[in-house]
């Protein structure tokens, strides 16, 4: 520890065992919690969006306040046994940053102590403090302040030692946090942090229990307002948080380690590289439909126990219901691309006599959707498997007309008038900016039905597995 930090708190308790663990709900209540929360939270007004504190007249007050904060996380570290090196770090990192006058933060260190992923027991609980951007929420690398604790049910643990190995995948549920989760974000990734150097993620963390919430109470205007009849295995998800949860678990433990497997183009995530974004929605909707078949696969395999099996129908239900109502409404319009391929997969349904709307009701015939969604799936693996003997462009244009066969491009779209309309002479960058923001419009069902969800999507913001989605009223017919 440096001698700043021994300063700050002569009381932090080296690495190892201190206390019994406390359970996350008792400490969200405790007075260490509490003011820690505060003191985030009013340190935020004085951070600028880099995370500094740019203003010397606001350092006395920071100072402060980081004493504060680091008394806090001394006092509950006793509790956090498992995290004893991670918050010991990060009173040094906090420490550090105050004498530096609070510049840009790093907190690198702390980062690389905590190492979730090495304890997955259901119900162990973290406290995590870190500067970082919240991703699907806010962009500001401002201090948050998070509680929560990890979902490992025993079938989920029997997939992952199986055919589902996904060593850094940790799925979580809020307790607390600050205003940086008060939003979309259902993620805790460590690239988010303020750090000097990019190290290795060795982790990511998804709070099923917001998908699980949202997901919830989403379906149950949907289906209230298209009339239609869930099947009674799908109607226990819309009643049951915890069910929903440990569901949404295992389509993330598919999901998560399917972006590297498979046969895929040179960089499947395209980190580095700016590209039309429905190469985006057709990775994301690829690895939901990978979740999607292996569940298939998973509920009929005898060897896999009961619950394995009860919840990988589930996981089929959740996929479908999630991307085509939720994922295909939810957010702007400008390049969405998880919402285009919630129109792809309900589009495809429609078109290959699977979903209907007739008479103004939503039905579907469930004995005949596994196959038509596997076909969607084979269909976006037939297109990677061929990118490797392409160049960019010709991957690119079959990406988009691999969309376009089902999803009527936008009126004005350059795109949609085919390779002799785009300036294939110039860089790649041109392509991509003749990509419209809204290339592929909603339907008119989902102009319709985006009107009618509104409000009820706008209020799953900052929603949690606390809230009693169940008991929320539908949305008008």
């Amino acid at each position: 520890m440096t001698p700043t930090a021994q300063a700050l708190h002569p009381s932090l308790p080296s690495s190892g065992p201190q206390a019994p663990m406390a359970c996350a709900q008792q400490l969200a209540a405790s007075s260490p919690w509490l003011s820690l929360k505060a003191s985030v939270t009013e340190l935020q007004e004085l951070q600028a969006k880099d995370g500094s504190i740019p203003e010397a007249s606001d350092a006395a007050r920071a100072h402060s306040l980081v004493k504060s904060i680091t008394t806090s996380i001394s006092a509950m570290a006793p509790s956090f046994p498992h995290d004893a090196d991670y918050l010991r770090l990060l009173v040094e990192d906090f420490a550090r940053w105050a004498a530096d006058g609070f510049r840009i933060p790093d907190f690198l260190d702390s980062l690389l102590a905590f190492q979730p992923q090495l304890s997955r027991q259901d119900g162990l609980a973290h406290l995590v403090v870190f500067p970082m951007y919240t991703q699907n929420g806010s962009t500001n690398r401002f201090v948050e302040a998070v509680l929560m604790e990890v979902i490992w049910p025993d079938f989920v643990a029997e997939l992952e030692g199986g055919n589902y190995s996904n060593g850094l995948f940790v799925p979580v549920r809020f307790v607390d946090f600050t205003a940086g989760y008060d939003t979309n974000s259902a993620v805790l990734f460590p690239e988010s942090v303020a750090v000097r150097s990019t190290p290795t993620f060795t982790w990511g963390g998804i709070f099923a229990d917001r998908e699980a919430a949202r997901f919830r109470k989403v379906l149950k205007a949907a289906a209230a307002t298209t009339a239609l009849e869930l099947p009674p295995e799908a109607a226990e998800l819309v009643e049951d948080q915890g069910l929903t949860e440990e569901t949404f678990v295992m389509w993330d433990l598919i999901h998560d380690r399917t972006h590297m497997r498979g046969d895929l183009p040179f960089d499947p995530f395209m980190i580095k590289q700016r590209m039309p974004y429905f190469l985006y929605s057709l990775e994301e909707l690829r690895c939901d439909l990978t979740a999607f078949r292996e569940s298939v696969r998973v509920e009929h395999d005898e060897s896999a126990s009961p619950m394995a099996r009860r919840h990988a129908k589930l996981v089929q239900y959740a996929v479908i219901f999630d991307r085509i109502f939720r994922f295909a409404i939810t957010g702007s319009r400008v390049r969405n691309y998880d919402g285009l391929g919630g129109q792809l997969l309900f589009a495809w349904l429609h078109q290959h006599h699977v979903l209907h709307w007739t008479d103004t009701k939503l039905s579907i015939d469930w004995p005949e959707v596994a196959d038509v969604v596997i076909a969607l799936g084979t269909r976006i693996e037939e297109l990677y498997w061929r990118s490797i003997d392409r160049p960019k462009v010709a991957h690119w244009l079959a990406a988009y007309e691999l969309v376009a066969e089902t999803l009527t491009p936008n009126p004005a779209s350059v795109w949609a008038r085919g390779p002799q309309a785009l300036p294939l002479d110039g860089p790649p960058r041109g392509l991509t900016d003749q990509v419209l923001d809204d290339e592929f419009p909603l339907s008119m069902f989902y102009e319709a039905l985006e009107k009618k969800l509104r409000t009820t999507i706008e209020s799953t913001a900052g929603i949690t597995g606390s809230t009693d989605a169940s008991a929320l009223v539908p949305a008008e017919g």
